[in-house]
């Protein structure tokens, strides 16, 4: 299975012939590794609704027929916009949508989130299994004490986690968040997009693996790391 990085939040998670994207904020990211009318997509999946993380979902979702998963209040937005035929997931917190590929559970993030036509909706992190692998994205998320029961369900092979402070938890905090994943793996997103959430990714690894909390994996927007 490989992860994708496609700059700020994005992801692209490929095994076989499925890609699921999460998070597709192409079109105006100064970091993005891809366009919107060049990337597959078996399914969308997003954390919330802010604008750098909705990104080109409704244009992605049109051009590919993919299902579409939010948590609800969003779920209603996007589905407004994409028509009652194509289909659209909405689970709440703690809920878990079964697709061919595996599944994806909704786990709480401390964050805010108002789209940008003023759907307010609660954020989420995803728990994503595909491939035979295990995936959390954190999604735009403080540090909590809860992100430790995370694992509780199943070892984690891989965390997708915002270290850029500002609107995000930094990567003193993400290092600690880290501690409380405890996945096999870390790749760092939500940094050096823009200047506010600009910071030393490189720190941060060391930090992390000097610590023996997990490996971590610095990548590039369009470079992959496989699992």
């Amino acid at each position: 299975m490989e992860i994708r990085f496609l700059g700020h939040a994005a992801f692209a998670l490929t095994e076989g012939d499925t890609t699921v994207l999460v998070d597709p904020f192409l079109t105006g990211n100064p970091k993005g590794a891809a366009t919107a009318d060049e990337v597959d997509a078996s399914a969308i999946l997003l954390t919330h609704g802010h604008s750098d993380h909705i990104g080109d979902t409704v244009a992605i979702a049109k051009r590919t027929g993919a299902p579409v998963l939010a948590i609800v209040e969003l779920a209603g937005e996007i589905s407004e916009d994409l028509g009652s035929d194509h289909q659209v997931f909405d689970p709440n917190l703690g809920g878990t949508v079964e697709f061919d590929w595996g599944s994806v559970r909704l786990v709480p993030a401390w964050h805010t989130s108002t789209t940008p036509k003023g759907t307010i909706n609660t954020p989420a992190g995803l728990v994503i299994e595909i491939g035979g692998k295990r995936i959390y994205h954190l999604g735009d998320t403080a540090l909590f004490s809860d992100l430790q029961l995370v694992k509780q369900r199943g070892r984690l092979d891989a965390a997708l986690m915002c270290i850029g402070g500002h609107y995000t938890m930094d990567r003193f905090d993400a290092v600690e968040a880290a501690r409380f994943v405890g996945a096999d793996l870390v790749i760092p997103c939500h940094f050096n997009t823009f200047p506010p959430i600009e910071t030393d990714a490189e720190a941060f690894k060391a930090d992390v693996q000097q610590a023996g909390i997990s490996e971590v994996s610095v990548l590039e927007p369009g470079a992959t790391q496989t699992l």
